[in-house]
């Protein structure tokens, strides 16, 4: 069987792959990408129906294209937003192969390289680039047995309030994607409790400017490493409905109801931590905070942008506040099915290399990893806080791309230094 070869292979093609296609082709790399399914599959498959970009268009886009049919300060959807990168790609010339699923990476045996399995033949690259991001594999907490009777699944498989039983709905998870979907389905008339955990609950807009560009003038996007115990903090943000801040007091008085982290079930009984007026003060600790300093930045740099007072307001607790569940019985509530908005794990178990740590986490210096040879993008906090966002893993891909080239010049070096021994 013929193998083919490449110098770089690009594992994915999310917008970390596509990015990294274009940075490579600028450097002049030879390179192919592989995807098991289309460009962007996870914006299509993998998120629901309603779901927009988190940020608004002007911000979080690739430098060289502009989102169409959505203005600058417009949320693009789901399907706009993997349409986007279709068309980046075209733009680019990116070789992108579709419908190649990667199933191992290998060191070639004494010599540079490596040997990669796919379902379409074997590959062999001197480089090999895992674009796969952070978002691989659904985590649910093994906490509700499936025979507990009720449905259960991840926010990953959600599509709208239609799949659902009829009956009230757990949501368990409050970062953008579960209170997204809880409003969701609250709107819809479904009772919904939704469990709060940590989070930051930055506003959506403040003194007429996107969270988004305060992040980026008062220099957070730039920040190198969360702070002490962030690193998994999740962040309660939307670009629903034209983009709004999200406000757990205000969803409650919608009638949805609170409740602490689920910690534990049994005999049909589902027990909260203790801790839902501490996690939702964290929320209005960093809401307010954040405004301290976009006032300050617009006093000190005597920017003109209106005063916003009502944007302060913290309403009174409600109920589930006051007097929070630490106790439910699903059945007696009318729980018929639980969302679990608890995020991601990486799997990388096909990359048979020693490049990753005891949990099976990328051991890597801004993407480089310490397999040389062995690239990772699309990480969260890759080289700071804005790698998690599409027009951070650009630049992420960028530092990248620069260094493969760099490495292929020391090789190409070494190739001419022995050619030259053996012509003389």
């Amino acid at each position: 069987m013929s193998v083919e070869t490449v110098d770089t292979l690009v594992v994915g093609a999310g917008q970390a792959g596509v990015a990294m296609s274009e940075h490579l082709s600028k450097c002049g790399v030879p390179h192919l990408v592989l995807e098991r399914h289309r460009i962007a599959e996870r914006w299509r498959s993998e998120r629901w129906d309603s779901l927009v970009a988190n940020g608004p268009a002007w911000h979080d886009r690739f430098p060289g294209m502009e989102f169409q049919g959505t203005g600058p300060d417009g949320f693009p959807s789901k399907e706009t937003v993997a349409d986007y990168f279709v068309a980046y790609a075209k733009m680019i010339g990116a070789p992108i192969r579709c419908g190649v699923e990667v199933k191992q990476v290998q060191r070639l045996a004494g010599r540079p390289g490596f040997r990669v399995e796919t379902s379409a033949g074997v590959i062999e690259a001197n480089s090999v680039v895992a674009a796969t991001g952070a978002f691989q594999n659904p985590i649910v907490p093994n906490i509700v047995p499936a025979s507990a009777g009720i449905v259960q699944i991840h926010s990953n498989t959600y599509h709208n309030p239609e799949q659902l039983p009829e009956g009230a709905v757990l949501v368990i998870g409050a970062g953008s994607s579960g209170v997204q979907i809880a409003d969701e389905l609250v709107r819809t008339g479904k009772r919904v409790y939704l469990a709060v955990g940590p989070h930051d609950r930055p506003f959506r807009s403040y003194r007429g400017r996107d969270f988004c560009w305060w992040l980026g003038v008062l220099n957070k996007w730039d920040a190198e490493t969360p702070g002490p115990g962030t690193e998994h903090v999740t962040i309660a943000v939307s670009g629903a409905r034209g983009g709004e801040t999200i406000d757990f007091r205000r969803l409650a008085a919608r009638g949805m109801t609170l409740v602490g982290r689920a910690e534990s079930f049994r005999d049909g009984v589902m027990r909260f931590a203790p801790d839902l007026n501490q996690n939702v003060a964290r929320g209005d600790a960093n809401h307010l905070s954040l405004m301290d300093e976009a006032d300050a930045y617009v006093l000190a740099n005597g920017l003109d942008l209106p005063e916003e007072p009502e944007a302060r307001r913290i309403d009174p607790d409600p109920e589930c506040m006051t007097d929070p569940i630490l106790e439910l019985d699903l059945a007696k509530a009318g729980i018929t099915s639980i969302i679990w908005a608890t995020g991601y794990s990486v799997d990388y178990s096909w990359m048979k290399v020693d490049a990753f740590d005891e949990k099976g986490r990328p051991k890597h210096q801004r993407g480089v990893s310490s397999v040389p040879g062995i690239y990772f993008l699309g990480l969260p906090w890759q080289s700071r806080r804005g790698s998690s966002f599409i027009w951070g893993v650009w630049h992420d891909a960028k530092h990248l791309a620069d260094r493969i080239s760099t490495q292929r010049k020391y090789l190409a070096y070494h190739a001419a230094a022995i050619k030259q021994t053996e012509d003389a």
